[in-house]
């Protein structure tokens, strides 16, 4: 007997499941059709651009596939199965097994031919054939997922090259005077030679792992452009250091507790483009008696142009020097909106010290940064060095006007726009010399304005002797520079080997990726550099140099971009890309920039080695580099384009929502033209358009230069489409902004990543032995001094706008249980 309501119930769970699998056909079908839509009409543009026809290909089956799946046809199934085999095979024949290139080629389609499986047995004649498709295809999808797998595992591998060399005497390639003391970090780099190297070696790869936090010192001065980049100094029983906003304080090294702070009630209205301060400096006044105060300084330059000498034992102001303890350095600095304008005094913000001043023979000598891309004629770059101990100006070094070496006469200012140098500089007590590095003239991507002095020194090292202020060398890193290739980086002293005897020399790492070594005494490179034609063209042609300048000792630059470069989370917004890679301008290194149209900048602005500099062990005789593979897109416009998009000046009445900065777009007052950096090279998703790694570390022979290993430098952990963390375990190789630190027993500690992560890694593999996760980005450089014994590592981790890490004023130490 037939239960016939029974059998209604299962004809309406028939029908509705025949309903629900024809809705899913249809949906799937239909996405497939309009992929495939997106694909040939860019794929055809691509093709004419002269790229490459893959895409327009693949869409045409992917839009015959959504048809057929839409009308239920069997065909939609082995045609997209045709689709997925083509790009298999497309992908391994342009990439090979490079993980991260095939990650936006094959997962996307690797989703869709899951959901194809799916479905088919939707479309499928028989059982038998939905079934034996459905293996087949399983199977298939786990031989790629492992091959995909495979690839990223050798793609985020630490790489090692040789094996590492290792000098027998001690500090063989460093003068011991200019060793950081035993124990201590009494310097930015360490010791005078800025080489970032710690002789302890307590801390050992056998006990590494065992690191904990030791204390957290909450410094402050949280705000909305947050980038504090502070290492601090070690000296005897004190840590000293400062905030973004140049609070300084002294700590008990053991705990991490206040002794004293000093604030300078820096106002905000002065924060340039970062809240930073590196670090202060430290000095002894020479045959000062025991108890007299401020026998022992702690010196800081602050964003608002002031120099400030306080008691290292106290904290309190130093009386004799300057007024009440301060120098006034906005003293001669003005603008001006045209090279015809009046003149007026500096905008607060426009000019700042963030970098840590380098004190020579009782001279203390700094530049400042001037707030990139807003006016040609901004505050000046002039370089000053102060009394130590009175505060009084010794001299000024103003390079279009060499006459005034002091300050400018009353109501008078220094040359306005003129190459600034904002990162720190590095000395040599011996010889008198603190050693410069120059950034460009205010208007980065213009030189036409530019005197024949001012191009004579961008991008340059330049010595100056501390007597006189007046140079006594120079080596220019880049000819009229218009890619802001400034050297960002502190050089480091090293005792170089030249056929058998030890040079004083100083290691030049570069935003364009090389490395130069130069004698110090007379800046000569004791390396060949080699002047290459690069290319030529953009707004100013006649203002471009044939050739520009190549170290044959190393470069940590990569190969030139090509098309297959390009990325994305999906095979669409990699064509994207590549449209936009086959549109730019770019035939290599140096491309200059052109008027309307997009010019590929690789490395970018923020490539090779920044700020962080490079560490070096000079026991055995090896160069630690962090370095970054961001490239940037350039674009100038017009002085009315710029108007239209908001491009305006740091205090012009109409820049309160402009969307001009320091790096980024710049209005360039006083030029044709405004810099456009970046448009369009970002994805919505926040996806770069060029493939990773982004950031790497790197392990170089100081005697040959050559690479010893390298690896990707940072995880996608704290890192995802649209801002999301992916917690991705994966070494992807992120920006970075930071240096690192070496240790006498053979450990690196480096943070400056995007991942959040402090790490140590094993200087002879280059394999990660270490990490923790900070409070905060780590965009700063570690140190390492010992306090009763006892190794401690500390890292700022204060985060940083610009890199989007997570804000933090936390100060963290580790140590050894």
């Amino acid at each position: 007997m037939i239960d016939t309501k029974t059998g209604s119930s299962d004809a309406s769970r028939s029908r509705a499941a025949i309903s629900f699998s024809a809705i899913a056909r249809i949906t799937f079908g239909t996405v497939l059709a309009l992929v495939g839509l997106t694909l040939v009409a860019g794929g055809v543009w691509l093709g004419y651009l002269g790229g490459s026809l893959y895409y327009a290909i693949v869409g045409v089956l992917l839009l015959a596939s959504g048809i057929a799946f839409c009308l239920g046809r069997p065909l939609g199934f082995y045609i997209y199965a045709a689709a997925f085999i083509f790009t298999l095979l497309w992908s391994l024949w342009e990439v090979g097994l490079d993980g991260w290139a095939l990650t936006p080629r094959l997962t996307g389609p690797l989703i869709l031919m899951a959901l194809a499986l799916l479905l088919f047995p939707s479309v499928a004649i028989a059982n038998a054939e939905a079934k034996r498709v459905r293996n087949l295809g399983l199977a298939s999808l786990a031989a790629v997922m492992v091959l995909l797998g495979i690839g990223i595992s050798m793609s985020a591998s630490q790489a090692v090259a040789m094996s590492l060399p290792l000098q027998q005497a001690s500090l063989a390639f460093d003068d011991p005077t200019n060793a950081a003391v035993n124990g201590e970090w009494g310097a930015y780099g360490a010791g005078a030679s800025a080489q970032r190297y710690s002789n302890s070696s307590q801390i050992n790869l056998a006990n590494v792992k065992d690191l904990k936090r030791a204390w957290v010192f909450h410094a402050g001065g949280l705000n909305e452009k947050w980038g504090t980049e502070m290492t601090p100094l070690k000296v005897g029983n004190r840590l000293y250091g400062c905030n973004g906003l140049n609070v300084m304080f002294a700590l008990d090294p053991a705990t991490g507790q206040r002794i004293w702070s000093h604030d300078p009630r820096v106002g905000k209205n002065y924060i340039p483009y970062t809240a930073a301060c590196r670090g202060v400096a430290f000095y002894k006044v020479p045959n000062a008696a025991p108890n007299q105060p401020c026998a022992e300084r702690v010196i800081e330059g602050t964003l608002d142009m002031r120099l400030i000498a306080v008691d290292a034992a106290t904290g309190k102001a130093c009386a004799d020097f300057g007024r009440n303890g301060q120098a006034n350095l906005q003293v001669g600095l003005g603008q001006k909106d045209s090279i015809n304008a009046k003149p007026g005094p500096m905008i607060p913000g426009t000019a700042s010290i963030t970098a840590t001043p380098v004190i020579v023979q009782g001279v203390i000598v700094t530049g400042q940064e001037v707030l990139d891309g807003q006016r040609r004629w901004a505050p000046s770059g002039v370089i000053r060095g102060y009394d130590a101990v009175s505060g009084q100006l010794r001299f000024a070094w103003d390079v279009n006007r060499p006459d005034v070496t002091k300050d400018p006469p009353p109501g008078g200012y220094y040359s306005f726009g003129t190459p600034n140098s904002w990162t720190a500089p590095v000395g040599d007590e011996k010889l008198g010399l603190a050693y410069i590095p120059m950034g460009n003239s205010a208007g980065d991507y213009y030189t036409s304005l530019r005197s024949a002095a001012e191009n004579g020194v961008n991008s340059s090292i330049v010595a100056l002797d501390v007597k006189t202020g007046k140079p006594r060398w120079m080596f220019q890193t880049v000819h009229k520079d218009v890619w802001d290739y400034d050297i960002g980086s502190q050089p480091s002293l090293v005792e170089f080997p030249v056929g058998g005897r030890r040079i004083p020399a100083l290691i030049v790492p570069s935003k364009q990726g090389e490395i130069y070594v130069l004698d110090r005494a007379t800046g000569r490179s004791l390396q060949p550099v080699e002047e290459r034609p690069v290319p030529q063209g953009g707004v100013e042609p006649a203002q471009r140099s044939p050739t520009q300048p190549y170290s044959t000792y190393h470069t940590l630059a990569k190969a030139n971009l090509t098309e297959k470069d390009m990325w994305g989370l999906s095979p669409i917004d990699q064509m994207m890309c590549r449209i936009q890679f086959r549109r730019a301008r770019y035939e290599g290194r140096y491309t200059p920039p052109e008027l309307n149209r997009h010019t590929i900048e690789w490395p970018g602005y923020n490539g090779g080695s920044d700020w962080g500099s490079v560490a070096i062990d000079p026991r055995r005789g090896v160069i630690i580099a962090n370095y970054n593979d961001t490239s940037n897109s350039n674009m100038l416009v017009s002085r009315q384009k710029a108007d239209q998009l908001g491009l305006f000046p740091a205090g012009d009445p109409r820049a309160a929502h402009s969307s001009s900065s320091a790096e980024g777009a710049g209005a360039m007052e006083g030029t044709p033209y405004a810099i456009l950096v970046n448009a369009g090279w970002v994805m919505p998703t926040g996806v770069l358009c060029t493939q990773p790694p982004y950031g790497g570390i790197r392990a170089i022979d100081l005697v040959s230069g050559k690479t010893i290993w390298d690896r990707p430098l940072g995880t996608a952990r704290a890192n995802g489409p649209f801002g999301i963390p992916s917690m991705m375990p994966f070494n992807i190789g992120t920006p970075n902004n930071g240096g690192s630190a070496i240790t006498a027993s053979g450990l690196v500690f480096v943070a400056a990543a995007t991942d959040n992560l402090i790490r140590a890694i094993d200087m002879r593999t280059g394999k990660t032995v270490w990490s923790d996760v900070l409070p905060g980005g780590g965009q700063a450089n570690p140190m390492i001094y010992e306090q009763n014994g006892k190794e401690y590592l500390v890292i700022m981790a204060g985060g940083h706008h610009f890199m989007k890490t997570p804000q933090s004023d936390a100060l963290v130490a580790y140590a050894l249980p």
